[in-house]
Formats: C-alpha cells, sequence, structure tokens
C-alpha cells in the first residue's frame, strides 16, 4: 500500500555521473541535469562515505549502507583470505571473480537494492561505462536476479555477457577509449534510449556515466577537457530524459541524479612509502607484496596492514604517520567508539569503515586545504605517487569538495526546490524501493529520501591525539544515518 503523502512510481531511471562536484553544475556545463532540478528536489548537502573512492561509493549506493556493512573497504586493498599474494584490486574483473568464489558470492556482504527488485519480481538494467568492478558491485548478484548488465569494458567484465551482445548488434561495436570518453558517453545514452527504456522497459534502469570523474584524474578538474566530457555526460543524459518526457506515463517515471563523490586537485605528489621504508619499516606498497611485515595502499587516503609479525609493527608506524607532516588523519581498529585503539588515533567505526572481518588494522588521509586550485576551484591536497599526474583531480579523503556530491530526485510531485535535509548516497537504494512501495533491506541504513526524516539532525566533533598530532572530524547524524562533513587538525 502507498504511504499518504509520498510520491511513487511505476518506473525509476537513475544518472550516476562518477566524480561530480555540485558547484560544477552549472546552465552552461549541465543545463540538462538542472532541467532535472527545476522539477525536482535537489539534496544539496549530500554527502559520500569514507574512503571517498568509486568502488567503495558504487557498493555503498547498491547496499543503501557504508563500508562497515557491506565490507568493500577501498577501491584496493588486502584481502588475506581471498588473495594472499597480492592487493585485491576491486577493478578487476578476474579477481573479482576470485573474491567471489571464496565468499560464495556474497563478496558486498549485505542485501542491495537489485536484489530487493528481484525478490519482489522487478528488474534492474544497468548500462555502465566505468570500470568492470564499479559495474559489478551496482548489482554484484545480476545474473542470479535475472537482472541485466551492460560492460563498456565488453562482454567478459560483465555477469550478463549477452547484454554486450545485444548492444553491439543493434549500435555496432564499442567505441575505442579516448580521453575525454565522449564517444563512449554517446554510446552509452544510445544503449539507454534504444535498447533498455524502450524494450527491455525494467522497472529500475541504471546509467553510470564514467565523466568528468576520468578527465579530472588526468588533466585536472577544471581543464577544457574534463569540461568537454561533462558536456557531453549531460548530453547524453538529456536524450534519456527527453525519452521520458515523451512518455504518455512520464510522471510515474521518477529520475534520480547523483554522484558517487567529489574531487579536488593535487597540490603535491609524496614519498610517503618510500621515506617509511627508508626510516626502517619493511612496508610493500606495490601489487604484489613480496612477503613484506606490513602492506599498504597510497593516494589521498590510504590502509596499512599487518600481513605477518609483530603487533607492535603497527603502533610504531601509527606513531611515525602520526609525526609525519603531510598527515591529516589516523584510524585505527575500535576502542570506545570514538578513539581507535592505537593511541591517538580515531576510530574506523566512527567513520562507518570498520568493517569486522575485512577492515585494515590502519588508515590515513594525507591533508588537504580549502585553496582554490589552478582553475580556481577550491579544494587542494596531497597524494602519494600513481599514475594521477600532479595537479590532476583525486579523492579518498574527507575534504569536503571530496564529500558533497550531487543528489536530485525528480518524482511525481514536480516541484523544484533545493533541500539542506541530511542526505546522501546510502539513502539511493532505499528511495528507489520506497518510490516502487517496497520496503528496504534490512542491513540498509540509509532512508526514503521521498518521505520527510523521522528526527532531527545532531552534529557533534570528535577528537583524538597524541603529542603534538590533533585531528578532528565533524559527523552529522539523523534517523540512524551517519554523515562525514569534513575534518581537520
Amino acid at each position: 500500500m502507498s504511504r499518504p503523502n509520498q510520491p511513487t512510481a511505476d518506473r525509476v531511471v537513475i544518472a550516476v555521473f562518477d566524480g561530480l562536484r555540485p558547484d560544477l553544475v552549472t546552465p552552461e556545463l549541465t543545463p540538462n541535469i538542472l532541467r532535472l532540478a527545476a522539477r525536482g528536489t535537489w539534496f544539496r548537502q549530500a554527502r559520500s562515505v569514507f574512503p571517498s573512492v568509486t568502488r567503495v561509493a558504487t557498493s555503498s549506493i547498491a547496499a543503501g549502507a557504508p563500508p562497515i556493512v557491506h565490507g568493500i573497504v577501498g577501491n584496493a586493498f588486502y584481502h588475506r583470505e581471498a588473495i594472499p599474494e597480492r592487493m585485491f584490486d576491486t577493478s578487476d574483473a578476474a579477481q573479482i571473480r576470485r573474491a567471489e568464489a571464496h565468499h560464495d558470492g556474497r563478496l558486498l556482504a549485505a542485501d542491495t537494492f537489485g536484489d530487493v527488485l528481484a525478490r519482489a519480481g522487478k528488474r534492474l538494467a544497468v548500462v555502465h561505462t566505468g570500470s568492470a568492478g564499479s559495474a559489478h558491485f551496482i548489482n554484484p548478484r545480476a545474473r542470479a536476479n535475472g537482472h541485466w548488465t551492460f560492460s563498456m569494458h565488453g562482454a567478459g567484465a560483465t555477469q550478463t555477457p549477452e547484454a554486450v551482445e545485444q548492444a553491439i548488434a543493434r549500435l555496432g561495436p564499442l567505441p575505442e577509449r579516448e580521453l575525454p570518453r565522449l564517444q563512449e558517453l554517446a554510446y552509452g545514452g544510445r544503449v539507454m534510449t534504444e535498447i533498455v527504456l524502450p524494450e527491455l522497459r525494467p522497472d529500475v534502469a541504471l546509467i553510470w556515466f564514467n565523466e568528468p570523474d576520468t578527465t579530472f584524474h588526468y588533466r585536472g578538474l577544471g581543464s577544457p577537457e574534463a569540461m568537454a566530457g561533462l558536456r557531453e555526460a549531460d548530453r547524453a543524459f538529456g536524450s534519456i530524459l527527453d525519452w521520458v518526457e515523451a512518455q504518455a506515463d512520464a510522471e510515474r517515471i521518477a529520475v534520480i541524479v547523483a554522484s558517487d563523490h567529489g574531487q579536488i586537485s593535487t597540490g603535491s605528489v609524496e614519498p610517503l612509502f618510500e621515506t617509511a621504508r627508508e626510516a626502517g619499516f619493511d612496508l610493500s606498497a606495490e601489487k604484489a607484496i613480496n612477503g613484506a611485515t606490513l602492506v599498504a595502499t597510497g593516494g589521498m587516503s590510504g590502509e596499512i596492514r599487518l600481513r605477518e609479525g609483530a603487533r607492535g609493527e603497527v603502533e610504531r608506524i601509527a606513531s611515525w604517520l602520526m609525526e609525519h607532516p603531510i598527515i591529516g588523519h589516523v584510524f585505527s581498529r575500535d576502542r570506545n567508539g570514538v578513539e581507535g585503539e592505537v593511541a591517538g588515533t580515531l576510530s574506523l567505526n566512527l567513520m562507518n569503515t570498520g568493517h569486522a572481518e575485512r577492515q585494515p588494522e590502519l588508515m590515513f588521509i594525507l591533508k588537504s586545504t580549502l585553496e582554490a586550485d589552478q582553475y580556481g576551484l577550491p579544494g587542494l591536497g596531497a597524494m602519494t605517487p600513481g599514475d594521477v599526474p600532479l595537479g590532476g583531480g583525486m579523492h579518498g579523503g574527507i575534504n569536503p569538495h571530496e564529500l558533497n556530491t550531487v543528489l536530485i530526485l525528480g518524482d511525481a510531485s514536480g516541484h523544484g526546490g533545493v533541500s539542506q535535509e541530511p542526505a546522501g548516497i546510502i539513502d539511493i537504494g532505499p528511495t528507489v524501493l520506497g518510490l516502487l512501495d517496497l520496503a528496504p533491506a534490512a542491513t540498509m541504513m540509509g532512508r526514503n529520501l521521498a518521505a520527510p526524516p523521522r528526527e532531527e539532525a545532531r552534529v557533534a566533533r570528535h577528537s583524538a591525539g597524541s603529542g603534538s598530532f590533533a585531528q578532528h572530524v565533524d559527523i552529522l547524524e539523523q534517523d540512524g544515518r551517519r554523515f562525514i562533513l569534513g575534518g581537520g587538525q
């Protein structure tokens, strides 16, 4: 039964713009996103999760819950039980298959909105232009659910290769890779408007645009190439919106626009792990771990795990991190809900990242600021060496411009407006289910944004430190949800 005064829909269309910051939603760059916002609700304070990286965010959208629940704790992380000899790269289809086999198909350790839809006899179709891992985690049991997932990376990058074969038969070969990904964006839009929406007619259709994220990384947030990618993604979304508005039952089709995280620019590249090795730590930050005592991942944030050896090594490197001038935050396993078990650290549980079985011993974030980058966009941070060039865009930390996401709900009410109510990517799945009059999964922590909140929001600052090192995070809580607003020292 429908609940009074709560909008419902017969179908839902979701468009995710990877890495899009709300301050880049402008009439010049994204007229079609704004076209939806004019008749929908824009949740201007929407937030991602920590770490604010794509596969963690993808899993959080699917599960309606943060990584403490679903267990995908990084774009890469050391999964000793499933892949003991190397870092688990969650973008890699072969490694995902191996990890899924270890977990009997429950690598994402929570029910997703796709699972709930399947149990209700409803269908989800996904058109994905991002990595094989991201395509997987948005509906990790697509084959078992009887659903349909198209991946721009080809038939080997999806559980339903027939989706790719169907698209190629109709639209021609998959486009060659380029930067920005203009052809892929246009092709994905055509898969939606020529196959998914008119022919498959799923109850929920989702398209994931790989721009502006990809070109942000390699050309910079305000670069002409990144702006071209964003315009093309918006143009492809416009074709989808045109299709929806042309339907006789358009008022019964809800449209959601979202981003999974934001980005900031890299102001410096810091050789953190090389310096740690010079300080005497037996640490590997490579894909193959080579028998090291400590293993680590990097970027703007990262994890450090004890592969083998004495527990004291964790405390020793934590103390070293807290003395390093480029480190902004250090987290460890929970001690009391706020502080970590290592003196001076904050709790991974506080950050909604402390999954009982997969959390690392330590996580860290490099410092960032709200200073403007070369394009005048606020947000500058440090990162460890990788394939992103100095000045390129990055994400993974808790800078407000990494955490603040786009989230717009266009529903049957037809009323435009901006909401300052707390919201986040964990609310997308419960909202989709609520619009279709389905109850969320028991593991979901998000809420249906089409209904009013039950309680007032509360904001608190949580602090820890050791010696001259001090850190804090600001956290908002409402209706059983926790959103990170930012932090500092």
